[in-house]
């Protein structure tokens, strides 16, 4: 079933991509609390908070930032994972842990242009940095405050090092739709600090892990009102080689809100997976799979310029029945919505001449 998928990542990565191809990964919660058919469903923070967890890899373009197409799913449950990397499923593992092994999976595939791989603050983990980079991976993670970074013969936290930098401003940006001001600033740093282990099955902590020197880059990314408040600061740490800018850096981790558009169209805003009914995570799975297929052609189908295909576009949304924003007439969810409309009528006039809906109609 996700074949499919696989085989439009690297089309849709040499057409959409110029120098890298971008893969967001994220974790997100599957509620199915009222579902009590589901016997395979795990407790993830409290006794109502059950269901499965989704581990998906959404490839994005490095120029516009759109999204092009998952590239991973995983599916836990209670016991198991089940995965589009594997034909069975697999032992559960930490989000990282098994991180680590979709990394180097996804690299492997041998892709035409080379991938950067973007996480948020759950990846501030210098053990996995330092795995990744001996698998080759090139990665860009939203670093925390306080471990310590090296820089120049000491050890200062991130955020008080991104006070001493020097900040260029790149250009206006919207705020929570306010115009700000947008500025960056980077610097070499090491890292060297030991790796702390999650605790082991008998419950002891394991002592923190030593490990080699880690030369990366951290990228400050500033947003300021008209009156110079600092209203966000992102502080990012990445192996991406020189060439690529620190405002190019902070562009690409601006991108990865990306993979939560698609969490949002597969649950609450067009494929509403919490109200699905199969009865375990394996049935659930393939599902998803089927249904991410459909994100991708509506995604296609959002990045099109083509008369015909603004004209589709503009068709789609009126027969959606969803709201727009005037600044931004055409969405990803009534595409979706719309399409489903479309695809529904185009059966009904198999099965039906069109003036009997119309007698039909006629007479209620």
């Amino acid at each position: 079933l996700a074949r499919p998928l696989l085989s439009a990542v690297g089309p849709l990565l040499d057409e959409h991509c110029e120098r890298y191809g971008l893969v967001m990964h994220d974790w997100s919660r599957i509620n199915f609390g009222g579902h009590t058919s589901k016997t395979d469903r795990r407790k993830m923070t409290h006794k109502t908070d059950v269901g499965y967890d989704l581990q998906s890899s959404v490839l994005v373009s490095d120029v516009s930032g759109k999204p092009l197409a998952p590239v991973v799913h995983n599916l836990m449950n209670a016991t198991q994972v089940y995965s589009t990397m594997h034909k069975r499923p697999r032992a559960c593992e930490k989000h990282l842990d098994e991180l680590t092994g979709r990394l180097s999976w996804i690299d492997a595939r041998g892709w035409n242009k080379p991938l950067v791989h973007i996480v948020d603050r759950e990846a501030d983990s210098v053990g996995h940095w330092r795995a990744w980079s001996a698998q080759g991976n090139l990665f860009l993670v939203r670093a925390k405050n306080a471990p310590a970074v090296c820089f120049e013969g000491q050890q200062i936290k991130p955020i008080d090092l991104a006070e001493r930098l020097v900040y260029r401003t790149t250009g206006e940006v919207l705020y929570h739709g306010r115009p700000a001001r947008h500025s960056v600033a980077q610097v070499k740093v090491i890292v060297t600090r030991k790796a702390k282990p999650a605790q082991s099955v008998d419950g002891k902590r394991v002592a923190p892990v030593a490990g080699a020197p880690l030369a990366l880059r951290l990228v400050v990314s500033r947003i300021h009102d008209a009156q110079g408040q600092l209203l966000a600061q992102w502080l990012l740490l990445t192996n991406v080689p020189d060439t690529v800018s620190d405002q190019t850096i902070a562009r690409w981790y601006y991108y990865r809100w990306q993979i939560e558009s698609m969490f949002k169209l597969l649950k609450g805003a067009g494929q509403q997976i919490e109200d699905w009914l199969q009865d375990d995570a394996q049935a659930v799975a393939r599902r998803l799979v089927v249904a991410s297929c459909a994100c991708v052609l509506v995604w296609q189908l959002a990045a099109a310029t083509s008369p015909k295909a603004l004209e589709i576009q503009d068709f789609l949304v009126r027969i959606s029945g969803r709201q727009t924003k005037r600044t931004k007439p055409v969405t990803a969810p009534a595409l979706l919505n719309g399409l489903w409309l479309l695809l529904s009528t185009l059966t009904l006039l198999e099965h039906y001449d069109i003036d009997q809906p119309k007698q039909y109609a006629q007479f209620v």
